[in-house]
């Protein structure tokens, strides 16, 4: 379907993250928006504010009459749809151009100059911040995100004048494969998504056929030391950066009471006393990389400095409830060992001589089974850990994994606990704590809200 001849867009599974930053591009373009999801949400109600004819009833009938016109509607489906969904059959079986989420975004490439993040961890907050960056700079962008940017209150940034768009640029069942890229950051290769990709090298593989896809006069920036082997086309620039070295990194990084500076190494124009807006460890990395790629489509030195001062951060990335001297609260999405990992080293960089207290929801069955001695790990580094019950996400239980087999292998001299989600709120009223931070990728982060008005009751007794 040429795209100008859309008039309107169905979106099947229009209440998730990155549906709704789409469903928002195209409403912005003036056309007929409708879409199904399972269940009312925030995000659902916020996008029929905003136009979108919602329902939720798996039923054809309810399909507004505007979009049963094969040819001038698109629909649109995320993969977590069943092929067997009613209303999916039904565009099927019509002749409608039916295309995944992912395959949206990889034709906005194609007209536009794609700047995407990749990887297993780390893509959000970096291509948050990159498109911040580009849209307060002389550049300006589109974005579409994987998360709720803080400065903006959406996952989406629309520009009526920028050929740029920033996409995360997501590995789950290979959506990122119909990218295009004009340039690329590749943060991490650790293996994910197992009941996808079976094997660690299918996953390596998936990563070295994006880098594929890169456009010959664009550019791949990657993290030093990944095990993936890269696959570019003549003419893709190839750089790499990490915090300490690379060609683009960090140095003279100054951690001091609560705010991180460094200076921005570049092979194109170094730049002095950087300042993060979130000051955060983990911020170091991600923002060198974001900056590395706004750097190469031509952001000046002074737009590097505002963006990244001025930077909010993103909704569950490492999430500041609570920031007084005598407690902090937060949330945060880490649901990988190594996200974990960078989670606790950064709060153990930052409050060094505090007691830090996690608690933990294992997102999926697989996951769990595959890394449960590495989430343990890196559980480890922390005081105190109290792990729930699995979120199954689209899982059905596997015999012999649950959340025992993490608790059992972390390290002498860590407190751990076994809770029910049911009982963490309880636990929070019941109990002090110094540093307090809630992980995972399920539903527990419902709960923060009311955890953080508990806290802040029990503070303003105290």
């Amino acid at each position: 379907m040429n795209m100008k001849n859309i008039k309107a867009v169905y979106f099947i599974g229009a209440g998730g993250i990155g549906m709704s930053a789409i469903a928002r591009y195209f409403i912005s373009r003036g056309l007929v928006v409708a879409g199904y999801d399972k269940t009312s949400t925030e995000l659902t109600r916020r996008l029929e504010k905003e136009g979108v004819l919602m329902h939720y009833e798996e039923n054809v009938a309810e399909i507004p009459h505007l979009c049963k016109n094969p040819d001038h509607c698109l629909v649109v489906y995320t993969p977590a749809v069943p092929q067997s969904h009613k209303e999916l059959q039904y565009f099927l079986q019509n002749g409608f151009e039916v295309q995944k989420r992912a395959q949206v975004l990889g034709t906005l490439t194609q007209q536009m100059r794609g700047l995407c993040v990749a990887g297993t961890h780390g893509k959000t907050t970096t291509s948050s911040m990159c498109a911040h960056i580009m849209h307060q700079s002389h550049l300006d962008c589109n974005a579409f995100l994987g998360g709720i940017t803080k400065n903006y209150g959406t996952n989406y940034i629309l520009s009526p004048t920028s050929d740029y768009v920033v996409i995360e640029a997501d590995e789950f069942d290979r959506s990122f494969h119909w990218l295009h890229p004009y340039m690329s950051v590749i943060t991490s290769t650790d293996p994910d998504h197992l009941d996808i990709y079976g094997t660690r090298e299918a996953y390596l593989e998936s990563f070295r056929h994006y880098s594929e896809l890169i456009q010959p006069d664009g550019a791949l920036i990657i993290h030093r030391g990944l095990a993936m082997q890269e696959n570019l086309q003549p003419g893709v620039r190839r750089y790499d950066y990490s915090r300490d070295e690379g060609d683009f990194h960090a140095e003279n990084i100054r951690i001091e009471n609560g705010e991180i500076t460094f200076d921005f190494v570049s092979p194109i124009e170094s730049v002095k006393n950087i300042e993060l807006g979130q000051p955060i460890p983990i911020n170091i990395e991600n923002g060198i990389a974001a900056m590395a790629m706004a750097q190469l489509a031509g952001c000046t030195a002074e737009e590097l400095r505002v963006g990244m001062l001025s930077f909010s951060g993103v909704d569950r990335r490492f999430d500041f409830k609570i920031k007084t001297p005598q407690l902090v609260f937060l949330s945060d999405y880490a649901h990988h060992p190594k996200e974990i990992l960078q989670s606790a080293s950064s709060l153990r960089e930052l409050y060094h001589d505090r007691h830090i207290t996690a608690i933990f929801q294992p997102h999926l069955y697989t996951r769990t089974r595959d890394f449960y001695r590495e989430f343990a790990q890196a559980l480890s580094l922390l005081d105190e850990v109290y792990i729930t019950e699995i979120y199954p996400a689209r899982e059905e239980p596997i015999e012999g994994v649950t959340s025992q087999i993490i608790y059992d292998c972390l390290a002498p001299g860590v407190e751990k606990h076994l809770i029910a989600k049911s009982d963490v709120l309880n636990l929070v009223k019941e109990r002090d704590f110094d540093v307090l931070v809630v992980l995972g990728a399920g539903d527990l982060d419902e709960q923060v809200p009311q955890m953080a008005n508990i806290l802040k009751r029990k503070q303003s007794r105290q």
